[in-house]
């Protein structure tokens, strides 16, 4: 059984997308990002990364001990792995599908995660405006990477889906807040109305579409709480004494 625990973001949804496509049995386990969940010291001990998703499989393919995957990428190579779907195995293709998906990681997920930042701070912390004409920027570059990458093949490595478009996909629903407009991207679009359509993928989306809190029915010192923990976090620190070598 797969335990994946998760919040309803596009790096949660991902995964989602996966578990639908592939049928693959699973349990949801909430981690509410909001309320800190992913400083638990039991979320500590399987994601030392302390955000979600992260997976753990209590009945891999070795037959051992149950074995916990952090980082949405990894976790989709781990799980197309163990289906054995939508991530062929030829050496062309298995590359261009992990190229796309370390694409997604490491460019399209964090530079839209940034824009999505400096917009929702307005200028609660001062004038945001070079920082949000940059990253409003850099989104137009990734979505004209996929609009050219799409222009003559049906997906992101050719005609086969893979875990490689569910990795992009949920980022770019919020073309709009990107301020992205479609028309500029046309095979980008083709693709984006395709998969929309996709009844796993409507059913990956959709996980998780309850769990979130209505921040205005929180008590001020809880807002306040989760205000300090979330962001300018710094380095946790390590024990003072029994590590490695010590």
């Amino acid at each position: 059984m797969i335990h994946l625990h998760y919040w309803p973001t596009p790096n949660g949804k991902k995964v989602t997308i996966l578990l639908e496509e592939a049928g693959i049995e699973h349990v949801i386990v909430p981690c509410n990002i909001g309320a800190g969940d992913q400083f638990k010291p039991e979320f500590l001990a399987i994601n030392p990364n302390h955000r979600m998703p992260t997976m753990v499989d209590d009945a891999p393919a070795d037959g051992g001990a149950p074995i916990s995957v952090f980082e949405s990428g990894a976790i989709l190579l781990y799980l197309a792995e163990k289906a054995g779907q939508f991530w062929p195995q030829d050496l062309r293709t298995r590359y261009d599908v992990v190229q796309w998906v370390f694409w997604q990681m490491a460019n399209q997920g964090p530079k839209l995660g940034e824009l999505g930042t400096f917009i929702r701070a307005g200028d609660k912390h001062g004038d945001q405006s070079f920082a949000v004409r940059r990253f409003t920027d850099e989104a137009n570059r990734l979505y004209g990477v996929l609009n050219n990458r799409l222009y003559d093949r049906r997906y992101l490595a050719g005609d086969t889906y893979t875990i490689a478009d569910m990795a992009a996909y949920p980022w770019t629903v919020n073309w709009k807040f990107h301020r992205q407009d479609l028309g500029e991207f046309k095979y980008f679009k083709r693709w984006f109305d395709e998969l929309s359509e996709r009844p796993a993928v409507q059913r990956g989306m959709a996980v998780g579409a309850d769990f979130a809190a209505n921040l205005a029915d929180l008590p001020p010192e809880e807002i306040e709480r989760r205000t300090k923990m979330l962001y300018n976090q710094r380095a946790r620190p390590a024990p003072e004494s029994g590590g490695y070598g010590f």
